[in-house]
């Protein structure tokens, strides 16, 4: 980071990432939810490590921790020392083990759907806007007419028919098939948005003086998209991944949960959720931990996306 410097007037000049940074950093929410957010990433990263320690697994079922019927014993699902967070009722799995095993399958979605919505939007984004005209027309309509589609539903129906073609393609089978076709959909569905500000972004930048000044010494359109433009997009495309991912990780838990995502005896929130619904009145705790986990991640990047953006805005009244 550039150290800040004084002037001979006496005012000490920062640059605009140290601007960025104390701006972020007076914000009362911006350091807890990075926090926050990087610890359950790191949760999610290394599970196996941190099961290996705490001495559970998620395919290790404890019949002893629920009875002939299937509930739990003991209060609050089966919490104990063995179980933290208690056991799945009818099954006996730790639950902690099974919500941090969970969480990688959707990381892995949320992490390869943002980036890749991000490299396809910014791409379609930057020519669109750079080259306009026809260029931009056809660009513009792909874009509206995808916009106009109700993607969710469209998802739903390829569902079956698109999984049954990748598997018999050999491309991924069984669950590798399912959280492959999330991935496509989701990214083909998903890079409008982002591809609307960025051109919106570059219609701007376009006119700036030095990119006129750029294509007058006679730089070529590579050089102006890639040396002038794409440093000047780096805000949007942050801001966007704080706000992407976890859209993306709810989106991940909504289809598990409708049954088009990962299936058993794989687990992911989406399905422990699915799965709690029919305990709810019996075992509620075992409904509310996988639903409120989901909550504050969701909370925690939209928060943390919501400083980033405020921090990288140089209009903010923080200084």
């Amino acid at each position: 980071m550039q150290a800040a410097t004084e002037s001979k007037t006496g005012l000490i000049s920062r640059s605009p990432r140290e601007l960025a940074w104390r701006r972020f950093r007076a914000n009362r929410i911006g350091i807890p939810a990075a926090v926050a957010s990087m610890s359950i990433a790191v949760v999610a990263i290394f599970a196996p490590v941190i099961a290996w320690v705490i001495n559970v697994n998620p395919n290790d079922r404890d019949g002893s921790a629920i009875t002939d019927r299937g509930q739990t014993i003991g209060r609050f699902g089966g919490m104990s020392w063995d179980h933290p967070l208690g056991v799945e009722p009818g099954i006996g799995y730790d639950l902690l083990a099974r919500l941090m095993y969970g969480a990688r399958i959707s990381f892995m979605v949320a992490v390869i759907t943002t980036f890749t919505t991000i490299a396809i939007g910014l791409m379609i984004g930057i020519i669109s806007g750079y080259y306009r005209g026809r260029v931009d027309s056809v660009f513009g309509r792909l874009t509206d007419f995808l916009l106009a589609f109700p993607s969710f539903f469209m998802i739903i129906a390829l569902s079956e028919p698109m999984i049954d073609r990748i598997e018999r393609s050999g491309i991924a089978r069984g669950n590798a098939a399912r959280i492959f076709y999330l991935i496509v959909i989701l990214s083909f569905f998903g890079w409008t948005y982002f591809s609307r500000i960025i051109r919106s972004q570059v219609l701007s930048l376009r006119e700036r003086d030095y990119v006129i000044a750029a294509r007058a010494l006679g730089a070529s359109n590579r050089r102006i998209i890639f040396k002038e433009m794409l440093p000047n997009l780096w805000t949007p495309v942050i801001v966007y991944v704080s706000l992407a991912l976890p859209g993306y990780l709810a989106a991940e838990a909504v289809f598990s949960y409708l049954g088009i995502g990962v299936q058993p005896p794989a687990a992911t929130w989406g399905l422990i959720i699915a799965d709690s619904t029919k305990y709810i009145l019996n075992e509620p705790t075992y409904f509310f931990i996988p639903a409120l986990s989901l909550i504050l991640v969701v909370l925690s990047f939209n928060l943390l996306g919501d400083a980033i953006r405020d921090a990288l805005d140089p209009k903010s009244e923080q200084n």
